[in-house]
């Protein structure tokens, strides 16, 4: 098949290429638009730091390997209390300004070690930054409060708090990116189809299918009709014959 052929294909089936186009990008974007929501992350981090004594029960000085790597075990614990009643029912009565319940807080908070260090890294994702960032926060500081209750030891610090006051891009993907996918694959598929269409479809046409089917040679061709002209043909008045004519009858 000739590269004609396939544009022949594609424009005598261009009506239903181009409905399926307008169908499944029309329907991508609209879907998208509708349920499509900007969420925000906002993150906090805590740093788990006991200080040891020496023998005199003061501080010492350096910390050893023995102490970091405790404290870095003691993270995975941290993350299992975090994400508890415990913390975040306090969390929620504190802050009621949050409208979020402790179930609400467990779900949105998401808590992780930087890369086996001493630093825990607490996000929140909201469909408001703001409140992202507060909601961080107040769990940063409620768990700080909590910990020493808990386990009996206060081996947290804050290093840093999101800025409930600054502005941050969504992490949500845009729709219009979806719009160029529905877009591209909808043109593909439509010209998939219109080449299935083609190839299941066995009836002859022209006068190339008969000589590709019936191998024989086309002798005439009968030209189609349209009831218009069949219709006008009628209407037309007859042409006199030639050299006839009524003879005048005399007296």
């Amino acid at each position: 098949m000739e590269i004609k052929q396939y544009f022949n294909i594609i424009k005598k089936r261009l009506w239903l290429v181009l409905l399926i186009v307008v169908v499944i990008t029309a329907g991508t974007g609209i879907y998208g638009f509708m349920t499509n929501t900007p969420m925000y992350t906002a993150t906090a981090k805590l740093v788990v730091n006991s200080t040891p004594s020496n023998t005199n029960g003061e501080p010492a000085n350096q910390l050893d390997l023995g102490t970091i790597n405790s404290n870095i075990q003691l993270i995975k614990t941290y993350e299992q209390i975090i994400k508890t009643p415990a913390i975040m029912n306090k969390v929620a009565q504190e802050n009621p300004k949050l409208g979020l319940t402790a179930n609400q807080l467990i779900n949105s908070i998401n808590v992780n070690s930087v890369d086996e260090t001493q630093v825990m890294s607490l996000t929140v994702t909201d469909t408001s930054y703001q409140r992202a960032a507060e909601t961080v926060n107040a769990v940063a500081t409620v768990f700080k409060r909590e910990i020493p209750q808990i386990m009996k030891l206060d081996n947290i610090t804050v290093l840093d708090q999101a800025d409930p006051s600054s502005s941050a891009p969504p992490i949500t993907k845009s729709p219009l990116l979806f719009v160029l996918i529905a877009l591209v694959l909808s043109v593909v598929i439509g010209i998939a189809v219109a080449f299935l269409l083609e190839y299941m479809d066995d009836s002859i046409k022209t006068e190339e299918d008969i000589r590709d089917v019936l191998g024989l040679p086309v002798l005439g061709v009968i030209a189609k009709i349209k009831e218009e002209d069949m219709e006008a043909k009628n209407t037309m008045p007859a042409k006199p014959l030639v050299g006839g004519g009524e003879r005048a009858n005399h007296t």
